[in-house]
């Protein structure tokens, strides 16, 4: 029993941080908060799923079989005590005893028996007697139920303890390590997946995840098993007839619900049902929760821009949330291929910003509202829903791959309209944004020019030039001025201001940089003057209020090319327009364990009620003839000898010595 004590204080430390830990998350989360040093030396212990470790699962068999032993030696001792009256005590013993009353009677020894049967009997004892010669000893019990505690306590730890195991990962476990079941690493359909890959459909108890988009169904759920996973079947099918959410004005999910249709395909009938967070389906034995949603292939629309080269042609990119997709692009002038994984999209983006939002094109803002719910009107005038973003990987040729997180509409920070776009390496790490200047018309097309006329030597000559003849203090120093500009928009061009201070030593880099930036703006200027003549555009005023808008146009875009060399991507994304289509997740569960815990609180309820409500006592009373009269001895005892006990022998003293005389 110690032994088993010992293994249900393990358990409740485990419990306490499987409650502690948020379980079943991805281990870049684990990381982030522990650090890689604290995370393998966790993992090892498998605190991650600590319910479903190898030792926690050890320790419950443990303690099973140690308490099952236990009750198994010690309840047919209990229960034989119960039953026994214990009525072959010696008379002579009883002066032993503590609680003990001695007294002689005026009564037969008949009529001493009769007057104490009469008593027990309505004071709820049951008796047995024993005649010893002319001596009777009488033999009394109430109480006995109590012993029945002990044995529905410690069955009750074993009956939930055995539901835990039931609603576990040990019968899945089991069938790996002993059915010749493997789990499946490879990504392939699901009609794919061999005999060895699935489950049965008969399986006792699993506890799977299920992905289903909008107006899709399926019949088949997805265990989790180690580094893989296997396939388990359902009694039925489940059809996704619509996805439900409602946002807070923050942004966050407030309700989501799943539209569904079952149908059982022994009798081919169907019934719908509304499954919610709190309110599952349960059918067939299988309960299904709504556990949360997922995109489920959302179509994009993209224009790509290039962002290598004096290329500036937009093009038309269609893609799917969850898929990949082929491109190529000019890069040196060699065809480049490129892998872009999409991997999500959001509709609904909000931020808490200072300034308003400035109207939008009509047809983009009409387009949005459509899908962004209640989350489109925020309560809080600075709570703003910034419009949808889209995520996505770009894979090169190479292997190498960053991930990309892209603003559709444009923003204001810092009093300037912005697209905003993150990348980052992995995902464990935040997004680094750059700040993408929007011109007039609300788009970034004016700045995708610029940045490709600064890729194109002769227009970076001719601008130079430009800024040379009108900041020369002399004419002679114009080919210097503008050859020293020419160096510096290239420099600046690949590598950004970092290049331009790269060779320079620390204590001159500031009187360098107080230099080579007006000139670089000035001649960004100049540069900027000659796209819009190309391509058809007045120039710019550059007085009054529309000129400070063009100034700080220029500056934004000044500072967004400083920041692109620092964007590893050959293209950039810019969302065009989508279809959203909504995925919901579910948890599928078959746990036989639940009404066997429930069986076993009720025999803890049972055990606790009767050992601490059903006292234990026993009376001994041994008539002996004296004379005309009788000798009366009599003890008293219990397991729990409280003050309650003591009060209740001083009444049974005071009852005893009444009925004597």
């Amino acid at each position: 029993m110690r032994f088993a004590v010992s293994l249900l204080m393990f358990i409740c430390v485990a419990s306490l941080i499987g409650t502690v830990l948020q379980q079943n998350q991805a281990a870049n989360s684990y990381i982030d908060k522990f650090g890689p040093f604290w995370f393998s030396v966790f993992d090892k212990f498998s605190v991650w799923h600590i319910y479903n470790s190898w030792w926690f699962l050890l320790i419950m068999t443990f303690l099973v079989v140690s308490t099952s032993i236990c009750v198994l030696r010690n309840s047919p001792k209990m229960l034989r005590d119960a039953r026994s009256f214990r009525e072959y005590v010696r008379g002579s013993s009883l002066r032993s005893f503590h609680h003990r009353v001695e007294t002689t009677s005026a009564a037969s020894p008949s009529e001493s028996l009769s007057a104490l049967q009469q008593w027990l009997r309505s004071e709820g004892y049951k008796f047995k007697l024993r005649e010893d010669g002319d001596s009777v000893m009488l033999a009394a019990k109430k109480g006995s139920a109590n012993r029945l505690g002990y044995i529905f306590a410690h069955t009750a730890i074993v009956v939930i303890c055995i539901g835990g195991l039931l609603d576990s990962e040990l019968p899945v476990r089991l069938q790996v390590w002993l059915g010749g079941k493997v789990p499946i690493t490879e990504n392939m359909l699901i009609s794919q997946v061999p005999d060895s890959g699935r489950l049965s459909a008969g399986n006792p108890s699993f506890r799977a995840n299920l992905l289903i988009p909008e107006g899709s169904q399926s019949s088949s759920g997805v265990v989790s098993v180690d580094e893989g996973v296997l396939v388990q079947p359902l009694p039925f099918t489940l059809k996704l007839n619509k996805f439900l959410v409602d946002y807070y004005s923050t942004g966050m999910p407030s309700s989501f619900k799943s539209e569904v249709e079952v149908t059982d395909p022994q009798t081919g009938k169907s019934f719908s049902q509304t499954i919610e967070v709190n309110e599952p389906l349960r059918f067939k034995g299988v309960t299904v929760y709504q556990s949360s949603f997922d995109d489920g292939g959302s179509k994009l629309q993209l224009v790509g821009y290039p962002l290598v080269g004096a290329h500036n042609q937009s093009f038309d990119i269609n893609g799917v949330v969850g898929k990949s997709t082929e491109i190529a692009i000019q890069d040196s002038g060699q065809q480049v291929p490129l892998t872009i994984d999409f991997s999500g999209l959001r509709v609904i983006n909000v931020e808490n910003l200072s300034g308003d939002v400035p109207p939008q094109p009509k047809e983009m803002m009409d387009h949005v509202a459509s899908v962004t719910g209640s989350a489109a009107g925020a309560k809080n005038e600075n709570m703003k829903n910034v419009g949808p973003s889209v995520q996505y990987r770009i894979v090169g040729s190479d292997g190498q791959a960053h991930e990309y997180t892209n603003y559709m509409l444009p923003l204001v920070l810092d009093g300037s309209l912005v697209f905003l776009a993150g990348v980052r390496e992995t995902a464990s790490q935040p997004y680094r944004y750059i700040r993408i200047p929007a011109d007039s018309q609300g788009t970034m097309d004016e700045f995708m020019e610029l940045r490709a006329a600064l890729a194109d030597p002769a227009l970076v000559s001719q601008a130079a030039q430009r800024f040379a003849q009108k900041n020369a203090s002399q004419e002679m120093q114009q080919p210097l001025l503008q050859k020293a500009a020419v160096g510096a928009l290239e420099t600046f061009s690949k590598a950004g201001f970092n290049g331009i201070i790269e060779k320079v030593p620390e204590q001159d880099r500031e009187k360098v940089l107080g230099f080579a930036v007006p000139m670089i703006q000035l001649s960004l200027l100049e540069l900027h003057d000659i796209v819009r003549a190309q391509t058809g555009k007045p120039l710019l005023d550059r007085t009054g209020a529309a000129g400070e808008e063009a100034d700080k146009w220029l500056q934004m875009s000044l500072l967004a090319l400083a920041n692109l060399p620092d964007y590893p991507a050959p293209v950039f994304m810019a969302l065009k327009g989508f279809e959203q289509i909504e995925a919901s997740v579910f948890q599928v569960a078959r746990s036989p364990g639940k009404n066997t815990v429930y069986l076993g609180c009720l025999f803890l309820l049972i055990g606790i009620f009767s050992m601490f409500y059903i006292r234990d006592r026993r009376i001994w009373v041994w008539i002996r003839p004296a004379g005309q009269g009788s000798d009366l001895l009599a003890a008293m005892t219990s397991q729990r000898r409280t003050l309650d006990f003591n009060h209740e022998f001083d009444r049974f003293k005071e009852a005893f010595k009444r009925l004597s005389t």
